[in-house]
């Protein structure tokens, strides 16, 4: 008999099991089957539910989403041993044969390893008397670290401090090289530990808009165990750019008894300022647990050594982060353009976006590569902004005049990317994607492994949305049908290998949630207002509930009116990808 379980790794309740029969709530509510206790988890932030179609887990709306290892997901078809992330806590589904327990039972936990979580909670605790906390300014630390030896230094010491500058300059080397913002916590972390004897360590940020401090970062010895952090040293190192240090706070007097420090059992912390230029960034803070004196005063001034050339890579990290926004903004703002050209197709685009970044995620593609495919994905169509609106909204065929009209926005695409420096990498998505494979394509005829895979991927994903989708004068084919008929086009229309991966995406549950009208029968949908395409609504989901589409990643405000619901278009989310979703067509061919 095969049953399903949820594992639970991490979190208080780690070495449990909950068994899967129908559906399982899980949230911060005392009502859900599997209750988190944890202010990163919604109250009910979402559902595992067996289906006819196989088991899957759905975001009920939640505000810090529901992850399959790094991937937020809406909706995700789990498979066995696949691990969901909610809040802090990581899970295991699990599918077992002749295994009929239904209650909970204790299993091994995972081997406690070095470990980091960005969105891993941290708790803070106050002391009674914050006041008692000495610390030094952080520059005055960052000098001595520098000055000249004093008379009579002897060998060995001298030893130790070219040493230490040796270390500081490899790490700093290292921290330096790295633009990406999330890897650089990771680099800069993993050169701390290196350095000074720390156990659990954290990165804190400023929050541009708020002013707070924001956790980014977390790395803990023991997977397992809470980060808790004395609130008095984050605010002096934070406040007042301060370096502190604390030794064996069971015995340190600037610590009163009870305080949260000795309650948490650290025996050593450190806190530093991210300092650029005049403004302070953020804090990294590290402990040790159970190892008394495990600090000393050079440990403070190598920490930082490490953190002022760390703030200045966060801050030009940051700066890149914000040029990469404005980069897609600007690719929406053009995709934008050809879905107000073309109103027939709306959606088309996120669509064909979408199942392309799920086929290339199937074929092995590296995530550099996936960003430009989810940019080429957004502007593949980008040459019918110069198509006339006679030939890009006529609603039935097109003459064969009008369709050799229609022919010539590949090209117009490419041309309209050539001269843009940031756009070049993404002309083979644009130019190519109306090419098959066997030769008989447009606009040069090219045959096999001559069309660069950029543009035989996207003719697979162009086709699917093409077919699947609503037009004014047909309705969209059946899902099932759609993939059959590319089926028949392997080897002619289209590279055998993508319609593979995009099969093996299909079957595995990975498109549905794209396809435009998958959930449109379901009671408890609506159509999206930006892109079209139907959402399923989390079961919590009420007037005024927000929550966001999982093709175009636009923020939906659920409305009532004249005995029917509809979504109202609320924002884009800044933190979303591009878009999501299948192709366009008012080509006659796609």
């Amino acid at each position: 008999m095969k049953r399903e379980y949820l594992v639970l790794m991490t979190g208080p309740l780690h070495g449990t099991e909950r068994d899967i029969v129908g559906s399982l709530t899980i949230g911060r509510s005392p009502e859900n089957g599997l209750q988190i206790n944890d202010l990163q988890v919604s109250r009910k932030h979402a559902v595992i539910q067996q289906t006819p179609a196989g088991t899957i887990v759905r975001d009920l709306g939640s505000g810090n989403g529901t992850y399959i290892g790094d991937r937020r997901v809406l909706e995700y078809r789990l498979t066995d041993g696949d691990v969901i992330r909610i809040g802090p806590v990581d899970m295991k589904f699990e599918i077992r044969v002749g295994d009929a327990m239904t209650t909970p039972r204790p299993v091994q936990s995972p081997q406690p390893a070095v470990g980091s979580d960005p969105r891993q909670s941290v708790r803070f605790h106050a002391e009674e008397s914050a006041s008692k906390i000495e610390a030094n300014k952080a520059d005055n630390v960052y000098r001595t670290f520098f000055k000249a030896p004093q008379d009579g230094i002897n060998a060995e010491q001298l030893r130790d401090a070219q040493n230490r500058l040796a270390a500081v300059y490899e790490a700093n080397q290292i921290i330096s090289s790295e633009r990406d913002l999330r890897k650089l916590f990771e680099r800069v972390m993993d050169q701390i530990f290196g350095l000074v004897p720390a156990h659990n360590g954290v990165i804190l940020l400023k929050d541009e808009r708020t002013g707070e401090l924001v956790t980014e970062y977390v790395k803990r010895g023991d997977r397992q165990s809470e980060v808790a952090m004395s609130s008095s040293i984050v605010s002096r190192a934070f406040e007042n750019g301060e370096a502190v240090i604390t030794y064996n706070a069971a015995s340190d007097a600037r610590f009163e008894t009870g305080a949260s420090i000795i309650a948490q059992n650290i025996t050593s912390a450190m806190c530093t300022p991210l300092k650029h230029q005049d403004d302070i960034l953020g804090i990294i803070y590290v402990d040790t647990r159970g190892t008394q004196n495990a600090f000393a005063q050079s440990d403070l001034e190598l920490l930082v050594a490490v953190s002022g050339p760390a703030a200045t890579s966060i801050r030009n990290a940051q700066y890149l982060a914000k040029i990469q926004k404005a980069y897609q903004d600007t690719l929406i703002a053009l995709a934008n353009a050809i879905e107000l050209r073309d109103h027939y197709t709306v959606g088309h685009t996120w669509r064909v976006t979408n199942f392309a970044l799920e086929i290339a995620r199937t074929l092995g593609w590296s995530e550099e590569k996936l960003r430009e495919c989810e940019m080429g994905g957004v502007l593949h169509d980008v040459g019918k902004i110069s198509i006339d609106d006679a030939v890009l909204r006529k609603p039935g065929g097109l003459t064969d005049e009008e369709f050799a009209k229609m022919r010539v926005h590949p090209e117009r695409g490419a041309r309209m990317m050539q001269d843009i420096e940031f756009l070049v990498p993404l002309i083979p998505y644009a130019l190519y994607h109306h090419e098959r494979y066997d030769g008989k394509g447009y606009p040069f005829g090219l045959k096999g492994e001559e069309i660069p895979i950029e543009g035989r991927l996207l003719a697979v994903a162009d086709t699917l949305d093409a077919m699947t989708s609503n037009r004014p004068y047909r309705k969209g084919l059946d899902p099932e049908f759609a993939i059959s008929e590319i089926e028949k086009g392997k080897g002619s229309q289209f590279d055998p290998a993508i319609v593979d991966a995009l099969i093996k995406c299909y079957r595995d549950g990975k498109i549905d949630r794209i396809l435009q009208d998958y959930y449109k029968k379901d009671e408890k949908s609506i159509a999206c207002p930006f892109c079209s395409t139907y959402i399923r609504l989390p079961e919590n989901a009420a007037i005024d509930f927000e929550f966001q589409c999982g093709v175009c990643h636009r923020q939906i405000r659920l409305q009532h009116q004249n005995e029917a619901y509809f979504g109202e278009l609320v924002s884009r989310n800044d933190s979303s990808p591009l878009g999501s979703s299948p192709n366009s067509d008012s080509d006659p061919d796609s």
